[in-house]
């Protein structure tokens, strides 16, 4: 593997990253396997990306398994949990990552339709892995990280309030998640984004939106998938973080400060 700064509590951990094939789930697969953990790679529509993702980590000496599934399909997201579990033999932490705005639609013209779609890929994906990740993760203790987004605190631009909210909706079940796993030794925080130059802006982002950002931010610059890694990597780590719970933490250049 690549040299890189070497956090030793995670050598060995199993780890699931669902929506891992692109952008910061590809970031944070890449950066757990160079920790030596054993990562599950969740992917559904990108199978070209997530194959050539699991041979870049097998040659750099990773152990990596690709497991497929629909976020939005709350059984699909059990069997990716369990199927990784079983390949592992066990299961340390769980990374939501999988996630996206669908479109950009107004409240105005929403409908129940686009509403579901939002919902169930970035909400209610977070709960289907989380319940099924909990009778393993109670064995040994572990993590939980989901992906938020600076949308959670803004309520988004225009036409992408919906996918605010639903991230709005995976902060706060992260706090509630955290409140009752605390128990199991079980530590639950969230990573909320700000703008990042990943695949999800390329399809997303409004005309001119990156350069707007890169001279507002205090940083100067929008965020790459790299910029994100560090975080989860603290937060994973019992060593760095094992007294941090039920906390929100922000990349995102200083464009919103909390």
């Amino acid at each position: 593997m690549a040299e890189a700064l070497k956090i030793p509590d995670l050598a060995g951990k199993a780890v699931l990253i669902t929506g891992a094939s692109t952008g910061i789930g590809a970031a944070l697969a890449k950066a757990f396997a160079a920790q030596g953990a054993l990562v599950g790679l969740h992917y559904n529509s990108s199978v070209d990306a997530a194959e050539k993702l699991k041979n870049e980590i097998d040659e750099a000496g990773g152990r990596v398994m690709l497991v497929r599934g629909d976020a939005t399909k709350s059984e699909e997201m059990v069997r990716v949990v369990n199927s990784t579990a079983s390949a592992f033999g066990r299961l340390d932490g769980l990374i939501n990552n999988a996630g996206g705005m669908v479109a950009r639609v107004p409240y105005e013209t929403m409908t129940d339709a686009h509403y579901d779609a939002v919902m169930d890929l970035n909400g209610r994906s977070v709960l289907a892995a989380t319940t099924a990740a909990i009778p393993h993760l109670k064995q040994h203790g572990g993590f939980i990280i989901n992906t938020t987004s600076i949308a959670a605190r803004t309520g988004g631009t225009a036409g992408s309030g919906p996918y605010g909210s639903s991230k709005a909706f995976v902060a706060a079940v992260s706090k509630g998640l955290a409140l009752e796993l605390g128990k199991y030794g079980i530590r639950v925080n969230s990573v909320a984004p700000g703008y990042i130059a990943t695949p999800f802006q390329n399809l997303y982002s409004l005309p001119g939106q990156a350069d707007v950002v890169a001279k507002a931010v205090p940083l100067a610059r929008v965020g790459t998938a790299e910029d994100c890694v560090g975080t989860y990597l603290f937060l994973a780590s019992d060593a760095l973080s094992g007294y941090i719970t039920g906390q929100m933490i922000d990349v995102n250049g200083g464009q919103v400060m909390s």
